[in-house]
């Protein structure tokens, strides 16, 4: 398919030629919602603890003899039936990341493209070049392309004054080609692909 590219004036300087597979596919919902929440459980720290019975603090001497005094047996004051004693089976820490068939990241990632460019929320800019990294001249650049809300910016390469200008904008967030992902796609009002990236995400995943 034939997307429009414009320049960071916002005025169209021509056409790219993408896959259709990957920027005109069928929007699967159920693989957005599984690339997703594989995402978030990888954010996760993981790190909640409870104290088991020989965890919590509390002597271990034993309360009253086994027999004879009409009470229930009681071995030691951190039993998990006291109050202040130990939790039983409580969490431990542990990571939440689980892996992701490959198929399904690269169809999510496919979904995600072909959804933003059906709603008009994807914009192929020629080259984020820049005069200097200047935070107000990213700004103003993002302001002439309409994406001045969560915009995510996807570049190849090393661009310096790109990403010293945008680091401080609140809302933008500069990602390379190889780390795009489906989370980060529907996350942001806005996606600016420059055209090399464009052009690269069109042959990998297609």
């Amino acid at each position: 398919m034939l997307v429009d590219v414009v320049d960071l004036e916002n005025q169209k300087v021509g056409e790219v030629d993408l896959a259709d597979r990957v920027f005109a596919a069928e929007v699967n919902e159920a693989l957005l919602y599984e690339a997703v929440r594989h995402y978030q459980a990888g954010l996760r720290a993981g790190t909640h603890k409870t104290k088991v019975r020989a965890e919590v603090a509390g002597s271990g001497k034993k309360l009253w003899k086994q027999k004879g005094t009409g009470r229930a047996r009681m071995g030691s004051i951190r039993s998990p039936l006291w109050r202040h004693g130990g939790t039983v089976h409580g969490p431990v820490p542990r990571s939440y990341a689980y892996k992701l068939p490959r198929k399904m990241v690269l169809g999510a990632l496919r979904s995600a493209l072909t959804a933003k460019l059906r709603d008009g929320e994807l914009k192929v800019v020629q080259a984020f070049t820049l005069a200097d990294h200047k935070t107000k001249t990213v700004r103003a650049a993002l302001d002439h392309l309409e994406a001045k809300r969560k915009v995510l910016v996807v570049d190849n390469g090393e661009n310096r004054n790109l990403l010293l200008g945008s680091r401080n904008l609140q809302g933008v967030t500069l990602v390379p080609t190889r780390e795009v992902n489906v989370y980060h796609l529907l996350d942001h009002d806005r996606v600016l692909l420059s055209q090399a990236a464009a052009a690269k995400l069109s042959e990998a995943l297609a």
